[in-house]
């Protein structure tokens, strides 16, 4: 029987998805006012949401639900 494959996190979640929305904010601010700014703006919010729900979730007062 094989074992299921070990997972092993090398760079957490949170760290990358901050990464992510500061080089979105970078790309938008050298891009001129307009529609694709907007949509380099949005997208850094939401990268922003995702990174805070993923340290929620892996905050250590979560609990289950009972």
């Amino acid at each position: 029987m094989q074992q299921p494959r070990s997972f092993k996190e090398i760079d957490p979640l949170g760290k990358h998805l901050s990464e992510e929305a500061k080089r979105l904010r970078k790309e938008a601010r050298g891009t001129p006012p307009g529609v694709e700014r907007e949509k380099l703006l949005r997208r850094a919010r939401q990268v922003d949401r995702a990174s805070h729900i993923a340290g929620w979730l892996n905050s250590p007062g979560l609990k289950p639900p009972t």
